[in-house]
């Protein structure tokens, strides 16, 4: 717990003493937390109903929402799929919200805003309005932080403002969405007063804590209180660093303050930490910003290094002519020599930090362009079967030239018993069917290749379909692979496969009636197989 008495408040002094030591100790505050996540899992039981394993999930998933982005984005996925398999589209919607967060913080916009825009408005239940607006304006704030554009502050306000038309008044979430409406629309005396009176009744240990005094800190930004804007922004760095909140915009603002007063130093180790966190928790948009700052302070550091090395040479000079004071000089320049090659050490480390982040970007890129050209591929190919058919009806249509041809040479030669003898036998339909349905069961896999497995996965275990040895089709699979080309009329599928209508009747009825899934559902979600779903 932080523990500020009410005249520590108003020293700055102490208030940058404690955040140093915080600093110093944030992995004994981040083991702290991990152990208490560790103890929770160890009492989970074996045998929750689905529901009770959702709010475990949740649990786990607001315990790493601000510590490690990558095992939050975990257990969301884990209620994503229990959701689905309840069928229910609340607790679905709201595994949505959170990972679209979780998503955009971490740099994968493109997913983040594929999800926001699969959630239905309109259909959202109320409960989920406040976290609907909430995920838009972080997914813009992240977004922004990455591409800024004015277009973006609008439409972080705008949400903030939709928010706050569904908030209760009376919270505290309220209150503060309200004050950051205000100081969007640069409003600073009633705010900063609302702040002040937060501040007084909200215990340390809250999270909202960090952020009102993070916002204090904004608005003595804005009025150009530099000394209140040192204290507020180290009294909500401390906060999140003793409640293991990786996700820490105060540390980068209170490293701005003290490279703008010249204690470059201070700015250094506050940006260094500020960077540490920001990869532990993989909350990439605050990577980006925290580089930016970084390569500021960076090259201030350069010249300040260049500066000590010019000073070295006077001191080095002096200590040829004032022997006296030999020993003096070299253990100071020995000091100073030991803490520029402490501080190369630490920038080489930070800088091999950022090439690895670029190079993840850079792999990730790779990974998209090759999806691509994948896709692409498989268009291709696609135009490839359809070519097929067109050979395969051309190939038909000679073959029944061919037919015609023989039947006329026969019929002028009046050779009648052999016209009738062919038109009797069925060898020829035979055998033609047979290759038509070899050619589509051959493409319609090429296709859809898991089609098979796929089918089975919706049968019950002992009704699932065994083919016999070379069959790639039987005629069960081949009603409901026209089923899964859009053909789902009984009659034309029955022309096709050349059985009676009720006859497909039965086949569909009886493959209902094996559904490992709802009867009603089972032709839908066949008619989906192949489709890549939404990957949680």
């Amino acid at each position: 717990m932080i523990n500020f008495p009410i005249f520590a408040l108003e020293n700055t002094d102490v208030i940058l003493k404690e955040l140093n030591e915080a600093i110093k100790n944030k992995q004994q505050y981040v083991k702290i937390k991990e152990e208490r996540i560790l103890n929770f899992k160890k009492i989970k039981s074996d045998n929750l109903t689905k529901e009770q394993e959702y709010n475990y999930n949740k649990t786990l998933y607001l315990e790493y929402q601000k510590l490690n982005s990558d095992s939050a984005i975990q257990y969301v996925k884990k209620n994503l799929k229990i959701a689905e398999e309840l069928q229910n589209n609340e607790l679905l919607n709201l595994a949505k919200l959170q990972l679209v967060t979780l998503y955009s913080s971490s740099g994968k916009y493109r997913e983040s805003e594929a999800i926001l825009k699969s959630i239905n408005k309109k259909q959202l239940e109320p409960s989920l309005l406040p976290n609907y607006y909430v995920s838009y304006r972080e997914f813009f704030e992240h977004y922004a932080a990455n591409s800024y554009s004015i277009e973006y502050r609008k439409q972080i306000g705008r949400y903030r403002d939709s928010l706050l038309t569904i908030l209760n008044p009376n919270t505290l979430d309220y209150q503060i969405n309200r004050i950051q409406q205000d100081i969007f629309n640069r409003k600073f005396d009633k705010p900063k007063k609302q702040l002040l009176a937060l501040l007084v009744k909200t215990k340390e240990e809250n999270p909202q804590y960090a952020m009102i005094t993070y916002l204090l800190g904004k608005i003595a930004e804005a009025t150009k209180d530099l000394e209140s804007r040192k204290k507020y922004y180290a009294l909500s760095a401390t906060s999140d660093i003793k409640n293991a909140n990786k996700d820490n915009a105060s540390l980068q603002e209170l490293a701005l303050v003290f490279y703008e007063i010249g204690d470059v130093d201070m700015a250094y180790k506050l940006t260094q930490s500020a960077i540490e966190d920001a990869l532990y928790c993989n909350v990439q948009f605050r990577t980006l910003l925290m580089s930016e700052v970084y390569s500021i302070i960076n090259t201030v550091y350069q010249e300040r290094e260049a500066q000590r090395k010019s000073e070295l040479q006077i001191y080095l000079l002096c200590i040829s002519l004032l022997s006296l004071f030999l020993l003096v000089a070299i253990i100071y320049v020995y000091k100073q020599m030991k803490k520029v090659s402490r501080i190369r050490t630490e920038l080489y480390e930070t800088s091999q930090k950022l090439a690895e982040l670029n190079k993840d970007i850079t792999e990730t890129n790779s990974q998209l362009q090759e999806s691509n050209l994948q896709l692409s591929e498989s268009n291709l190919v696609k135009e490839e079967y359809i070519a097929h058919f067109f050979n395969l009806c051309s190939t038909y249509i000679n073959k029944l030239e061919n037919y015609r041809i023989i039947l006329n040479k026969k019929a002028t030669a009046k050779q009648f018993d052999e016209i009738y003898k062919i038109l009797k036998s069925t060898t020829l339909v035979d055998n033609e069917l047979e290759e038509l349905y070899k050619n589509f069961d051959i493409i319609f896999l090429n296709l859809y290749p898991t089609f098979v497995k796929d089918f089975n996965a919706l049968l019950i275990p002992e009704e699932q379909i065994v083919l016999k040895q070379n069959e790639l089709l039987n005629t069960e699979l081949r009603i409901f692979a026209l089923i899964r080309l859009g053909i789902t009329d009984s009659v034309k599928i029955a022309a096709f496969l050349r059985y009676s209508l009720s006859t497909i009747y039965n086949y569909r009825t009886r493959a209902r009636n094996k559904a490992a899934v709802s009867r009603n559902d089972f032709e839908e979600m066949v008619m989906k197989i192949g489709i890549m779903a939404l990957k949680a």
